[in-house]
């Protein structure tokens, strides 16, 4: 069985129903089932036409469904109007069923629930195991997604950011369970790419093949965070990390910035850097001096305070973080790294011990925690 087969052919055949007058909700229903007919059937008989197979396949179960419904009268026509046999029609709607599950009136959750679900061709309790969640929860979280947009229109105009943000939102969820939603990200952005001429989708692509280039090395054997400038070089996936430059100055050159652009662009200095102490922090800092412009996010200037202190000195990246609200994410860690380069390590042990209180996960609270330790060891020598 050809699992990746079936989740690229899933989206286009639910256009497929979407556009011959299913309700969104049945329709989906409808292509799930096909999709585990086709895990019984496929493997002892092969369809010559695998779309052809699921749409044929989806919209009976669609018209059996209808027809046991209270609106049978209603629905009746459209058993007239099956098609005949023969191959399905080659237009693509996935672009589409992107802006539907990344509609406005869903909660972000929902959205990239919806859309690993619709578009991405994951299964009910796939998307809970990523996301630690019960498989009930999952189910009805993505009910209620479907029911909200089951009475828009497919035609309607959508927005490539809030897609964007959606798909950003599915790779930094990493992975867990037997999904890997930094992969799945990966694969559903150059989907996208394929059937978007814009900068910022492949701004987010490059970003995501830059970051994932590093994953290898993020993490030591014993499962404890290994940070950026301890990493081991020689682990970076050497061919994302030139897809994802290429694919950035390809972007760059349409001279049409984005945040997601700006984004890969501090990532690739970062790769390009043979070791820690060569990185171009001073550039560095020009990029997130873009990004800030672009976005006016607390958290960009965070780590721009971060990149000053490396570019002109510890003193000048505190200085940058005075100016920020301390109750931002991180930011009792980072003035924590800031005053141990600054050799303050009384008051960097202290910070690194509060900031792991804070921390979001348990292994970024072991990682403070070790560094608060490792200072106090060494200033009690």
């Amino acid at each position: 069985m050809d699992e990746a087969l079936l989740r690229s052919l899933t989206p286009s055949v639910l256009a497929v129903l979407v556009r011959r007058g299913a309700d969104f909700a049945a329709a989906e229903d409808a292509v799930q089932d096909a999709l585990l007919e086709a895990v019984r059937v496929w493997p002892a008989d092969p369809p010559r036409d695998a779309k052809g197979w699921l749409v044929t396949v989806a919209w009976r179960r669609f018209l059996d469904a209808a027809r046991s419904d209270s609106a049978r009268r209603r629905r009746e026509d459209r058993t007239e109007e099956e098609p005949p046999p023969g191959p399905a029609p080659s237009v693509d709607d996935t672009l589409q069923l992107y802006f539907l599950c990344a509609h406005p009136s869903l909660t972000p959750s929902s959205a990239v629930a919806l859309t690993l679900r619709a578009v991405g061709g994951l299964t009910t309790r796939q998307i809970a195991q990523a996301y630690l969640v019960p498989e009930a929860t999952m189910a009805q979280r993505i009910s209620r997604a479907k029911r909200t947009v089951s009475k828009v229109r497919l035609d309607q105009p959508g927005d490539v950011a809030t897609v964007l943000r959606v798909l950003y939102l599915v790779f930094n969820e990493g992975y867990s369970g037997d999904v890997d939603l930094a992969a799945e990200a990966i694969r559903l952005t150059r989907q996208l790419a394929a059937q978007v001429d814009h900068p910022e989708v492949a701004g987010l692509l490059a970003l995501m093949l830059l970051h994932h280039a590093r994953r290898a090395a993020r993490t030591a054997p014993d499962g404890s965070l290994v940070p950026l400038a301890e990493q081991d070089r020689g682990r970076w996936d050497t061919r994302a990390i030139a897809e994802g430059v290429g694919i950035l100055q390809a972007a760059l050159a349409r001279d049409r910035l984005g945040e997601y652009q700006a984004q890969a662009a501090i990532a690739a200095l970062h790769a390009d850097a043979p070791t820690a102490d060569e990185t171009d922090w001073v550039q560095i800092v020009e990029w997130y001096d873009e990004l800030a412009a672009l976005t006016d996010s607390p958290v960009v200037r965070l780590n721009r305070a971060v990149a000053i202190g490396e570019a002109d000195g510890p003193r000048a990246g505190l200085a940058a973080l005075a100016a920020l609200d301390d109750s931002l994410p991180r930011h009792t860690a980072v003035a924590a790294y800031l005053h141990e380069r600054d050799g303050d390590l009384t008051t960097a042990a202290r910070l690194y011990a509060e900031a792991a209180h804070k921390a979001p996960t348990l292994a970024e609270r072991d990682h403070l925690t070790h560094r608060a330790a490792r200072l106090n060891t060494h200033r009690d020598r």
